[in-house]
């Protein structure tokens, strides 16, 4: 079974060149994958194995007219943190030199490669009869809850908790789960 262990979303128009250009660049057969999650929008794919003998797929997918996924996964144990960073600045160098629009990268390891949504502009009227549902009373219990395990990259830490606090249920979020925000925030 493959499993994600590094996924870039990104989103412009690639003419034909360019497309052909990025699977070449990648060295991917023009073969959709057949296995794994999202394997039904997968336009190219390469099979191979790291040092540890694992096996890694590299796959490039679209979504909807302009939107494109570059995926690694795994067979078996993850890939190690070499294998992860070095795909991870290949991509961000494929996306970039195409001068399509990074979206996100999961997981992230910069503040730029967390997506986030830009507040509606109403969000401050949405306010009345907000609750706090979460069950969280600590900010290390609240990380999960945002895609983020405990030793993400503070960074990213910050740009996903900025997130939540903009959201109008903050306000009734626990007290000590808001101060621990803040001090972490301030950076003490």
């Amino acid at each position: 079974m493959l499993w994600p262990a590094l996924r870039v979303l990104s989103h412009g128009e690639l003419t034909p060149d360019q497309l052909r250009r990025l699977i070449g660049t990648l060295r991917l057969e023009e073969i959709p994958r057949v296995e794994g999650p999202g394997a039904a929008k997968s336009i190219a794919h390469r099979s191979f194995t790291d040092d540890t003998g694992t096996r890694l797929v590299l796959d490039l997918a679209r979504t909807g007219e302009s939107g494109w996924v570059l995926a690694l996964f795994f067979d078996g144990e993850p890939p190690s943190v070499d294998t992860l960073e070095g795909h991870r600045i290949l991509l961000r160098d494929a996306v970039e030199r195409l001068g399509l629009t990074l979206i996100e990268i999961t997981p992230a390891a910069a503040a730029d490669e967390v997506h986030v949504v830009p507040p509606s502009p109403s969000a401050s009227e949405q306010g009345i009869g907000v609750s706090w549902d979460l069950p969280y009373e600590d900010l290390d219990q609240l990380w999960p809850h945002l895609g983020l395990r405990k030793e993400a990259p503070r960074e990213v830490k910050e740009v996903k908790l900025r997130e939540v606090m903009r959201t109008p249920a903050w306000t009734a979020a626990p007290q000590s789960l808001r101060r621990q925000a803040e001090i972490f925030l301030r950076g003490i």
